[in-house]
């Protein structure tokens, strides 16, 4: 389920230590007509899915366990290297920048909130999934993808520099506050989580930055359920701890990081399907071989929790195995 609203914000700036995490990606694009180039790679932050479109091994799920387990696959498409500079899109406008060029730019946040009354805290995992499909909402909709949307000039700063997320916790009077600012709520089945235009690093709304954004723990009841083949998979290390908070981030950054490399026609059949995907624990055996898989690998800056350079989430779609995808 998902609900937009609009409202009024006034800027605050944020304590600096709030950077849940910084990963540096280029944009092959985000609006109508700007599907994956070919020339166009994903830099600093993430690798590329094989541009030979060869099929990449992918892990399957069990159930019971909290780990996903897999066989070995039997060969792996390392990526390639990344172009110099990159062509960002907003509708029909490119904009060329190189890594120097984004780590000069003003630097933009993406704010998440997530909902966690105290009686009923939302399980991790649909915490996760919630807040990737929260990413992937903002990022189709027409106040971003619009040339004149209200937040096209935010969404285009914040992925022409470096990409950053940063995911709060609210309940009660500080949640309801937070929803009168605009932005969209997604829900999960148990979890709500609202996702915000980008604002400067210094410009937080002060309804936003007085909520906790560190020490956001979050228990999963039950083991996921194993999803289906037809469901993107969003792949944590599972040689990592991160809180709750921090892996919401590196989710959200995976999903960005899948949106990038679909076609516009892909994308609109995600997105007719609520942006259905899964957020698992893969099986340490099988984790080295999928971040050399060609499939998109998050890379985490470092600034908070782990180590700087740690790859954090690989981003599998069915697209990127070479099956049909239909949901």
């Amino acid at each position: 389920m998902i609900s937009s609203d609009n409202g009024a914000s006034e800027g605050q700036p944020a304590p600096a230590p709030d950077h849940a995490t910084d990963r540096g990606a280029s944009r092959p694009g985000s609006g109508p007509g700007s599907g994956p180039s070919p020339a166009v790679g994903l830099r600093d932050g993430a690798t590329d899915p094989d541009p030979n479109g060869a099929s990449a091994p992918v892990p399957a799920l069990a159930s019971s366990h909290a780990h996903a387990h897999a066989p070995e696959p039997a060969s792996t498409h390392p990526s390639t290297s990344s172009p110099v500079a990159d062509t960002t899109e907003v509708g029909s406008a490119a904009y060329p920048r190189d890594a120097a060029e984004r780590d000069a730019a003003p630097q933009f946040v993406l704010p998440l909130v997530v909902r966690v009354e105290k009686a009923a805290p939302p399980p991790r995992t649909d915490a996760l999934e919630t807040a990737a499909r929260a990413v992937l909402t903002l990022l189709c909709d027409e106040r971003a993808t619009a040339v004149d949307g209200a937040w096209a000039e935010a969404v285009r700063d914040w992925q022409d520099a470096r990409i950053r997320k940063v995911v709060r916790r609210a309940r009660g009077a500080e949640w309801r506050r937070a929803c009168e600012l605009p932005g969209i709520t997604v829900s999960g089945a148990h979890t709500e989580v609202r996702v915000f235009p980008p604002v400067p690093l210094d410009g937080w709304p002060k309804e936003l930055a007085k909520l906790q954004v560190s020490g956001t723990e979050l228990d999963d009841p039950q083991p996921p359920v194993t999803p289906g083949p037809e469901v993107p998979v969003l792949w944590l290390n599972p040689e990592l701890e991160m809180s709750a908070g921090k892996a919401m981030a590196q989710a959200g950054h995976a999903a960005q990081l899948a949106w990038w490399e679909l076609a516009d026609a892909q994308r609109e059949a995600w997105r007719r399907a609520d942006f259905a995907l899964a957020v698992r624990v893969a099986a340490p055996e099988h984790w080295a071989a999928l971040t050399r898989s060609g499939l998109p690998v998050v890379r985490d800056a470092g600034f908070t929790e782990i180590a700087p350079g740690s790859c954090t989430v690989v981003a599998d779609h069915p697209i990127f195995r070479g099956r049909p995808w239909e949901l």
